[in-house]
């Protein structure tokens, strides 16, 4: 059995033990990382741990401390009454603000993880606080993200064009970006019908501001929102979706340090602080293009040190099971990297003689990989896997290009990926088991069926 085959049955096992009993994905994957790397692939301690994912840690650490923070001193619930004030009270409007958000972010240069970071904790608080999944909130973060991602001046579209031009094939710079924008914006579409998007709609508008919202009155907040078939986050810390029987009451808990009167409306000197360092991060990252983790950890930490009070449970409340899994996956994917089983796999589908079904194997080994490893690595490697093919005529590279791009991309909502992972880590108040588990289903789905599709609306007619 060749090293390459052992490794991909290793990661299998991985899968079912993590599935079948109660140990931490990540855990199970720091020690076949060792022994698959020691045993197999005859790789030291640093050629193993030249796949652990540094700035991924950096970055979940840093934004769920940062937020945690936020979450703590009142801001989020600020920014959430901002948002209904924004949309006129209509709740089922917010999945798609956030998901024209994140998209207009990738669209005008920012790398998509990091305007996940950015929008992401902010709109799982919403869910949290409106009974909205957190399944869908996160996704419509993820998929608006992917939307814009591939805009002529979008880091994405950039990379993409510049390996396409490399390799001397045709290309369209807007066919991409569209192809990219469609397969996005019909997946929210149906995400939004599924879970639950018809029902938020149907309840119409919430009261927007004072008494009516539960932050006036006696000090804080005491009533509790109805909404019917959306996720609840009592007591069960559920994550349900739009099969949820309703109605779910959701809890709206009184906010630390509001005392009284406007309540989430007030801004204090903390909140006023906070805002600013969010503001900060945003101009930061997308301004100077400096590291969303290191950043959010500087700013963190100054707010911490201001604020003790406010901050020092945060720390606790940093995602660490989820570090934990993303880091340790990823460790092991960078050991199958390092003994080329990616590349093998690429190569074996690359010499099959049929360029259609070569075609829909490359576009599926993409969606696979990608659901686990850096997306734009995929891009670049698997392109020109394809030039060989594509220079035979029968297959369009324009059409084939954007098929790839798309496979590689979509699947981001993975909980093994970085868009996927900072979800998971941003959604407070949920059973981050169970959330996990949903993420997990709903990235196989989307690996299962989206690079067919794109396949044959793209690829099969010849585009380009």
């Amino acid at each position: 059995m060749s090293p390459e085959l052992i490794s991909i049955l290793v990661l299998v096992v991985v899968f079912v033990i993590a599935t079948t009993r109660s140990v931490n994905m990540g855990a199970l994957a720091f020690a076949a990382a060792f022994g698959v790397g020691t045993l197999v692939a005859d790789l030291d301690a640093d050629g193993i741990f030249a796949g652990f994912p540094g700035d991924l840690f950096v970055v979940l650490v840093g934004v769920t401390y940062l937020f945690a923070i936020a979450r703590a001193n009142g801001t989020t619930d600020w920014l959430v009454h901002a948002s209904v004030r924004l949309v006129r009270g209509r709740v089922a409007l917010i999945p798609w603000v956030m998901f024209a958000l994140t998209g207009a972010l990738t669209a005008i240069g920012a790398v998509s993880p990091a305007a996940v970071a950015i929008v992401a904790p902010i709109a799982l608080s919403f869910a949290t606080r409106y009974g909205i999944s957190p399944l869908l909130m996160g996704t419509m973060v993820v998929h608006g993200a992917q939307a814009g991602g591939f805009s002529p001046i979008s880091i994405y579209g950039s990379i993409v064009n510049g390996i396409v031009e490399r390799e001397k094939l045709p290309g369209s710079e807007v066919g991409l970006f569209f192809a990219s924008l469609v397969a996005n914006l019909l997946i929210a579409a149906v995400l939004f019908a599924v879970l639950g998007g018809r029902k938020l709609w149907a309840q119409g508008a919430v009261p927007d501001g004072g008494d009516e919202d539960g932050t006036g009155g006696g000090g804080g907040r005491g009533d509790a929102k109805t909404t019917e078939g959306t996720a609840g986050t009592g007591s069960d810390s559920g994550t349900g979706t739009a099969s949820s029987p309703g109605p779910t009451a959701v809890a709206v808990r009184p906010e630390p340090g509001a005392g009284g009167g406007l309540g989430g409306t007030v801004l204090n000197p903390a909140r006023i602080a906070t805002l600013v360092a969010l503001v900060a991060l945003v101009v930061a990252v997308l301004g100077f293009d400096l590291d969303a983790g290191l950043t959010a950890v500087t700013l963190a930490v100054v707010l911490s040190t201001a604020w003790p009070d406010d901050s020092r449970r945060a720390v606790g409340e940093i995602a660490w099971s989820t570090v934990l899994l993303i880091c340790g996956v990823l460790t092991y994917v960078g050991v199958l990297e390092e003994m080329g089983t990616i590349t093998w796999a690429g190569e074996g589908v690359g010499g099959i003689g049929v360029p259609l079904l070569a075609a829909v194997l490359l576009c599926y080994i993409g969606a696979i990989v990608s659901a686990f490893a850096s997306s734009v690595g995929i891009m670049g490697a698997l392109i020109p896997l394809a030039v060989p093919f594509l220079a035979q005529g029968e297959i369009g590279a324009v059409g084939m290009v954007a098929a790839l791009a798309v496979s590689a991309t979509v699947v981001d909502v993975s909980p093994f990926s970085t868009n996927g992972a900072l979800v998971l880590a941003a959604a407070p108040d949920v059973d981050r088991d169970r959330f996990f588990r949903q993420l997990m289903v709903y990235g196989g789905i989307v690996v299962a069926v989206v690079p067919a599709l794109v396949w044959l609306v793209l690829v099969v007619p010849g585009f380009g």
